[in-house]
């Protein structure tokens, strides 16, 4: 490596780094700042899933290690909206020629900044390796904040979760933060849906909510990741790079690097891009001395929008998405004493090959949110209730198909709500037009392995579009594809 870990502890050594640093986790970091804690990433690996004490950050700097700060916060809620260049087929592109990958990015980017600016929100932009994150903050002593916890709902085990999981200090997650932390993952899956929808006709590249499989194009299947995944989980387990930190994930995955390409890197800095065009910050992130200077003049304070998201949440509370959250909600899972009479009944053989092989053999394949998009997709055409396909997906989650530490602090019926919420609202909202909801695209995408299949998943494409167009989503035939009687 061309910045080895000694000169990385020169660079943490510079005052000015330090000094940004110590703003962006909210006061003297070697003594008690706002993040509850912080998470290091080593040469060899990230350590995303450890939890440090602020007081051992000095530790972190004098190894030369990338710093990421945790989203839980004691003053505040802080929200961060995460857009980065992905490519399935060569994804080293975004390391050896990170100018175009950037340009991709550049029409998401400036949405993202128009959408926040329309209710009057201007977040610290960072750029990162591969992308860009957009981080704010609501202070945990607002109207607004209350506001937050009367949208949010988190489940029992959920809230469990939290009781029983203290940070490094003994800090813990209270249902009151925890519900607020659930509001603001719903406004940022409504923001989300105005950038997607607003961005879509300006980028060359396909736009989804998290890294989802795409086409292939002339350089692969690449795509934008407009990336909102992280309010699928637990405040406890998320971070968020810290600006001025050093940025070691080609490092971390050697693997997918050809030749010499690893050996050519230069290094690679989180820097505040604010003011910065892409090719000007491109060139500034990989000198040392340059960043250090950018350090001495760049505020990484996050900066509070509390007041600003009154409007934000009267957006939301006006929308159409509102209304189907609340339908979404309006019923339950089914109990888990009774899933042996219920979603362990499932009829697998009205479904695709496909979604047979992936409920029998749920892990890794609903782990993939492409995959996951399909299941809402087809179950949807079925008649089934958004609501209790999450149930089907948390049935999954919560046996033994040999997850490892896959839910280690984190909560099955939370990530199977989200992905369910997330991707039915999609649909519900048209962001979503089912292009691809088709088997030459799920070949293309590179989710469908099933040498003989007698599905076709048009059928159920049509079903979908038929039961929107009659209002008979959730509705009898359960379990079977809508054909209405005559069409108008």
């Amino acid at each position: 490596m061309k910045f080895d870990s000694a000169k990385r502890q020169a660079y943490y050594a510079d005052a000015h780094v330090r000094a940004r640093l110590d703003d962006f986790f909210g006061g003297a970091f070697l003594g008690q700042g706002s993040a509850v804690y912080f998470t290091p990433g080593t040469d060899s690996e990230s350590h995303y899933r450890e939890q440090h004490s602020l007081r051992t950050m000095e530790e972190g700097m004098a190894s030369g290690e990338e710093l990421n700060r945790s989203l839980w916060d004691r003053e505040s809620l802080v929200a961060h909206l995460d857009v980065e260049y992905v490519n399935f087929d060569f994804p080293f592109e975004v390391y050896t020629d990170p100018r175009r990958a950037f340009e991709l990015q550049e029409p998401v980017r400036q949405t993202v900044r128009r959408v926040l600016c329309r209710y009057g929100i201007s977040p610290l932009e960072v750029m990162t390796g591969r992308g860009y994150h957009f981080v704010w903050r609501i202070r945990r002593d607002s109207p607004q904040f209350e506001q937050l916890v009367s949208i949010g709902r988190i489940s029992e085990s959920l809230t469990s979760l939290y009781a029983g999981n203290a940070a490094p200090d003994g800090d813990r997650v209270s249902p009151h933060l925890g519900k607020a932390f659930a509001g603001l993952g719903i406004l940022m899956e409504y923001l989300a849906h105005g950038i997607k929808s607003e961005a879509g006709s300006l980028t060359a590249v396909p736009i989804e909510m998290g890294a989802i499989e795409v086409g292939p194009g002339e350089y692969g299947r690449e795509m934008i990741s407009l990336d909102i995944t992280e309010y699928g989980d637990p405040l406890i387990v998320r971070s968020v790079r810290a600006p001025f930190s050093v940025y070691l994930k080609p490092w971390q995955q050697p693997w997918l690097a050809h030749g010499e390409e690893l050996e050519m890197l230069e290094p690679i800095f989180c820097i505040p891009s604010r003011g910065l065009n892409p090719a000007d910050a491109l060139r500034l992130r990989s000198s040392p001395e340059a960043v250090q200077a950018l350090a001495a003049h760049s505020s990484t304070l996050i900066p509070d929008f509390s007041a600003e998201h009154e409007y934000l949440i009267h957006g939301y509370r006006s929308s159409p998405l509102h209304q189907f959250h609340e339908w979404y909600y309006s019923t339950e899972h089914d109990p888990i004493e009774a899933w042996t009479e219920t979603y362990d009944r499932t009829d697998l053989q009205v479904m695709p090959t496909c979604l047979r092989q992936a409920l029998a053999c749920p892990n890794d394949a609903l782990l993939r949110p492409g995959w996951v998009r399909r299941l809402v997709r087809v179950l949807l055409s079925m008649g089934w209730h958004p609501r209790h396909i999450a149930g089907l997906l948390r049935s999954k989650y919560e046996r033994d198909h040999d997850w490892g530490e896959q839910w280690f602090h984190c909560d099955p019926c939370t990530r199977a709500d989200f992905y369910a919420r997330v991707f039915s609202g999609l649909i519900m909202m048209r962001v979503d037009g089912l292009v691809d909801f088709n088997c030459q695209s799920a070949r293309e995408e590179g989710l469908c392995s099933v040498s003989q299949c007698s599905g076709n998943l048009m059928l159920y494409r049509q079903s979908l579009i038929d039961r929107k167009r009659y209002e008979r989503l959730a509705h009898s035939p359960f379990h079977g594809l809508y054909v209405p009687e005559s069409h108008p």
